[in-house]
């Protein structure tokens, strides 16, 4: 297992590397000044000049590569060009909503997806199996934003079970009961992403059906609920836990469109909002935030492997 987790280390560490190197490459190729788009048409070249001069903008690019490296080793990410706040600090409020935003994501994509994945499988070519692909393909085919404002219509709008937009920290006032902000956009973005888990969780299933071993344990005369879970699910097990590991690191760090349309303090509205307003120290750190994010699902997944199949074994 030691030298594994060198060896994974080092990959993850090259990982980050990159994904700093290729983030800064495209913020150098982005057109646009942002000392200029803060200070707006009317502002003078001295004016311009000297705002670029103390963000360090004057400087050649392979020096504020340098200097960019040297303040990560820091742990420091730089400040916002616009809010004038820690980078850090920025992404570490809107965490919060990210990652509980995609937990509950989590729970319909897995609740959804498995759960009619395994029943297709269970009765192939039959009624049941193509009205669950039906539906599958249709969550795959729905843009979530559309879905989202369906949504906000029908549960907010009309009902009002729901509120339509804003979320608070479940630290704060209110507590847990500020996850009702997060029912519909975990909904939304759920329901789209279950299809892909649902057509992973039947293809795999049925493969692990037609295994030997899964008939031999029906010919011992085990109960079918624990040849399903005992036997079959838990080997067909690891494709099903590959999708739902990036489509949660994807849920966390994707739902750009879905934070936007309910209004949500999270990760994916503060990068459109940087991108919008050229906030390069912004942009990098968060593409930082999300490569590491990816680093750490993908390492838990390798590490849940083994503990799924005991064959498995890091060397």
């Amino acid at each position: 297992m030691g030298p594994y987790l060198l060896r994974r280390g080092a990959g993850m560490l090259v990982s980050c590397v990159l994904v700093i190197t290729i983030t800064f490459l495209l913020m150098e190729l982005i057109p646009g000044d942002p000392a200029a788009v803060l200070l707006g048409p009317d502002a003078t070249p001295e004016q311009v000049d000297a705002l670029r001069a103390s963000w360090g903008l004057d400087r050649p690019g392979i020096v504020r590569y340098g200097f960019y490296i040297r303040n990560i080793l820091r742990g420091e990410l730089g400040r916002s060009v616009f809010l004038d706040q820690p980078v850090l600090k920025m992404i570490g409020e809107r965490a919060e909503t990210s990652l509980l935003l995609g937990l509950l994501s989590l729970l319909v994509v897995v609740g959804l997806g498995v759960s009619a994945g395994i029943t297709a499988a269970l009765r192939p070519r039959t009624w049941t199996d193509s009205a669950l692909l039906f539906v599958a393909l249709l969550g795959a085919s729905l843009p979530s934003f559309w879905l989202g404002l369906m949504l906000m219509i029908a549960f907010a709008g009309r009902l009002h079970w729901f509120p339509s937009s804003g979320f608070s920290s479940i630290f704060g006032a209110g507590g847990l009961a500020n996850l009702r902000n997060l029912v519909l956009p975990a909904l939304s973005l759920g329901f789209v992403n279950a299809a892909l888990v649902a057509r992973t969780s039947r293809s795999s299933m049925l493969d692990v059906l037609q295994a030997e071993y899964v008939t031999t344990a029906r010919a011992k005369g085990l109960a079918e609920n624990v040849v399903i879970a005992k036997h079959a699910l838990r080997n067909a097990a690891i494709p099903i836990l590959t999708v739902v590991s990036f489509t949660f690191a994807s849920l966390v760090s994707g739902a750009v469109v879905t934070e936007n349309v309910f209004a949500l303090p999270g990760v994916g509205s503060l990068i459109v909002q940087s991108v919008l307003k050229r906030d390069y120290p912004t942009i990098q750190g968060v593409m930082l935030a999300v490569a590491i994010f990816y680093v750490l699902v993908n390492f838990a997944t390798d590490m849940l492997y083994a503990f799924l199949d005991p064959r498995i074994r890091y060397r």
